[in-house]
């Protein structure tokens, strides 16, 4: 029949539907036969980790939403009655909360992957920008989503990271206004970020559809660095990299059921089992574990603006990164003094991490400091000047020659060449 797709799949159903809306062969051609370069590592399976773990998320939390109430009266009492009266309230709760610590440690996995193995480099700058875009909604989500409780310290946190914005010149009171929805944090303000932590997941579904559509369009980076060259270079997506990636989420799926089941609050804070009271506020106030870096930060720099700013520029130095780094070569395989200085800044970042769960006084002043300083000084300083003299190790000539010859660089005299365009 003209204009009708021919489609090829033996199943009278599935070339029933197919031939009417293509989309069983849209999922073969992006991941089915897709080729993929064949020197994956585990490293690679973050991506769809990260993606399961979101379905998660957003499956517990609409199941969550049907017995919440968004009341600075009734909020607390909810989630008691969730945990205690709602059939299997306890596990969707549990999920729901684990799971988040477990995206933000998949994410962050999956971004230290894109840094170690230069997958911000050309032709991925927008790939990679996008891929911040998905912190920064992932940030403003569980933010808000940590004020639903109505605790201590979902109170006492929304209502210092709220009155960051009050450090901003003209502009910073009228924000601080319209996220309270008044003068202080109350009703209003619950009720907002009720609103916007449900909307969010589904803008971040968005975002990462744009994110694995750019992939699909420049394809994905290797652990050599190097490009596709030959058809020999690659293999189709199924079943090799979904059985991977099933060994992956199998494993990932366990590490939040271990959580789940043998230590729920083990990542969460004494404080919010406390009702809020805007009229005690708690000794230390300490955000959730994944926000504890950036929280470093903002109290390693005595002026609040200045604090504010950089905490802010921590997230969007990511943005400009690929144009920071000025090295040929992607991978910190073949960058012996990259490969070096990646780990320091890991372990900076880990510093303040425990800087950030500790009071801002002697020693954890000085620490958050010196880390804050590496932390801008590895992107604004080293990695533009490092790109002009290191010397990078010979790159193989093929993804393929590595992995069938046995590995290995180049021989001796051969010379490093730039990327191409994928």
């Amino acid at each position: 029949m003209a204009g009708q797709h021919e489609s090829d799949f033996a199943n009278p159903i599935i070339n029933w539907i197919d031939t009417r809306l293509p989309i069983f062969t849209m999922m073969d051609k992006e991941y089915g036969s897709f080729p993929t370069p064949r020197n994956f590592n585990y490293f690679w399976n973050f991506g769809a980790l990260a993606t399961v773990i979101l379905m998660i998320m957003m499956a517990t939390g609409i199941m969550l939403a049907m017995n919440y109430q968004p009341n600075t009266e009734l909020a607390f009492g909810s989630v008691q009655h969730i945990m205690r009266d709602v059939n299997f309230g306890w596990l969707i709760r549990y999920v729901h909360q684990n799971g988040a610590s477990v995206f933000f440690i998949v994410t962050y996995i999956h971004i230290f992957r894109g840094l170690y193995y230069g997958s911000y480099k050309t032709p991925r700058e927008l790939l990679w920008m996008i891929g911040v875009v998905i912190l920064l909604v992932m940030m403003a989500t569980a933010f808000m989503g940590y004020v639903l409780p109505w605790g201590q310290m979902s109170y006492w946190g929304a209502t210092v990271i709220t009155n960051l914005f009050s450090a901003f010149p003209i502009v910073g009171q009228p924000i601080v206004t319209w996220l309270w929805g008044g003068f202080s944090v109350d009703n209003p303000t619950l009720n907002r970020f009720f609103s916007l932590h449900y909307l969010l997941p589904f803008v971040l579904v968005g975002v990462v559809f744009l994110h694995v559509a750019a992939l699909h369009i420049v394809g994905s980076n290797n652990p050599l660095g190097i490009d596709v060259k030959s058809p020999q270079d690659t293999l189709p997506f199924h079943p090799y990299y979904t059985v991977k990636d099933s060994i992956g989420i199998c494993v990932c799926l366990i590490v939040l059921a271990i959580l789940v089941f043998f230590a729920p609050n083990l990542l969460g804070d004494a404080n919010n089992f406390i009702p809020a009271n805007p009229l005690q506020t708690p000794p230390d106030i300490v955000p959730e574990w994944y926000f504890l870096p950036y929280y470093a930060i903002l109290r390693s720099v005595p002026n609040k603006l200045g604090g504010v700013c950089m905490m802010f520029g921590s997230i969007m130095v990511l943005f400009v990164l690929p144009w920071l780094d000025t090295s040929p070569v992607r991978s910190a395989r073949f960058r012996p003094i990259y490969r070096q200085l990646i780990w320091v800044w890991v372990v900076a970042v880990v510093a303040l991490g425990v800087c950030g769960a500790h009071k801002p006084e002697g020693i954890w002043v000085v620490i958050s400091r010196v880390c804050t300083l590496y932390y801008f000084l590895h992107f604004l300083v080293i990695l533009p000047i490092l790109g002009k003299f290191e010397r990078p190790l010979p790159l193989p000539e093929s993804i393929s020659r590595p992995v069938i010859g046995g590995g290995g660089p180049m021989p001796s005299g051969a010379t490093a060449k730039p990327m191409g365009k994928a």
